[in-house]
């Protein structure tokens, strides 16, 4: 197939790679026409993936027209503040087609001000031009291990499962395996909400806690997760799956996570801009711990991890406070999946 992948950071350009090995026509768009050029000319992308040696079939550009017009497939791996944008600005070129492409996104958060998950802000933008419904991609994935072809395992959700069933095919190969999944919404949630409890993993590490205390985190933080998931409606056991469970292991126990480096860093006393700045990507965890904290909040769900989180973050809550606000909560009883949903 024809696939146009809109993103060139690091996610983008590895599953490009991806897609370009299983023999696809990959185009891949960016807006810097130095990074551009590097993966064109040098078919590598030192920005973001240093050292990575990337498909010599990969055709990068920066001309955003040809890239939607010719794509059969388009791939957004934008950040979630360009989500919206981006949709708008390739809206104008979907208009001139008569058959429209399978859109699919890979990015992991939740627009800020509306709370719309990815796939509702592209639907929201270009449902009338696209040839099928939304088809996320989500999973415990660093991108550093994909373009190095690292064993790695992913879902695709789409509330069309033969239109899922066509994205799995489109990037099966023996070290990028793939499964389908219909709930959207537990899908998209796991992949955003993680980064939350990465960030928090981050910190403690930061401030010299051991293992005890990370695993604790990820446990209730993956409590929270499928609290608030299932209040708005997503299946309880897609939060046990690769797009839950599995993305909250590799983000909260890996370097390679920008989030969980964010967190360390903002233990050091660094501040939210600092902290974006030095790790050179966009930390998604941060805008998703306000979102999420909002969300909790409007649908009445108890996330005393994400609410603390966002107190430390944004209205300067002193770190010890910000522990015993959590250690130091009224004695709770750890309701299991058997007994209650939440």
């Amino acid at each position: 197939m024809k696939v146009s992948v809109i993103g060139s950071g690091s996610w983008g350009t590895a599953l490009a790679n991806v897609l370009a090995d299983n023999g696809h026509e990959v185009t891949l768009w960016g807006r810097n026409e130095e990074t551009i050029a590097e993966i064109q000319t040098r078919h590598e992308n030192n920005k973001y993936l240093p050292g990575a040696k990337l498909a010599s079939s990969i055709q990068a550009t920066t001309d955003l027209e040809h890239t939607v017009l010719e794509a059969e497939a388009i791939l957004l791996v934008v950040p979630t503040a360009a989500m919206r944008q981006t949709c708008q600005n390739i809206r104008p070129y979907l208009e001139k087609r008569v058959n429209k492409p399978i859109i699919i996104h890979a990015t992991k958060g939740i627009e800020q001000g509306t709370h719309l998950r990815m796939s509702e802000v592209i639907e929201a933008e270009l449902a009338d031009v696209m040839a099928a419904p939304v088809v996320v991609l989500s999973g415990p994935s660093h991108a550093e291990e994909v373009v190095d072809r690292q064993i790695t395992t992913l879902s695709v959700a789409c509330r069309d499962l033969s239109t899922a069933e066509d994205v799995q095919d489109l990037f099966m190969n023996a070290y990028f395996r793939v499964y389908t999944n219909e709930d959207v919404l537990g899908v998209e949630l796991g992949g955003a909400l993680k980064n939350i409890i990465a960030l928090a993993c981050g910190i403690l590490v930061g401030l010299d806690f051991g293992d005890n205390a990370r695993a604790a985190l990820m446990t209730r933080g993956l409590a929270e997760i499928t609290r608030l998931g299932t209040r708005m409606g997503a299946d309880p056991l897609t939060f046990s799956g690769l797009s839950g469970l599995g993305d909250l292991i590799v983000t909260c126990t890996s370097e390679h996570s920008r989030n969980y480096q964010a967190g360390y860093m903002l233990a050091q006393g660094k501040n939210r801009r600092t902290v974006s700045s030095d790790v050179g990507m966009v930390v998604e965890g941060m805008s998703t711990t306000q979102a999420a904290a909002e969300l909790a909040q409007e649908l009445n769900v108890e996330m005393p991890i994400t609410s603390t989180l966002q107190a430390f973050i944004y209205e300067d809550l002193p770190v010890d406070k910000a522990v015993d606000n959590l250690m130091l909560r009224e004695g709770k009883t750890e309701a299991l999946m058997k007994h209650h949903p939440f």
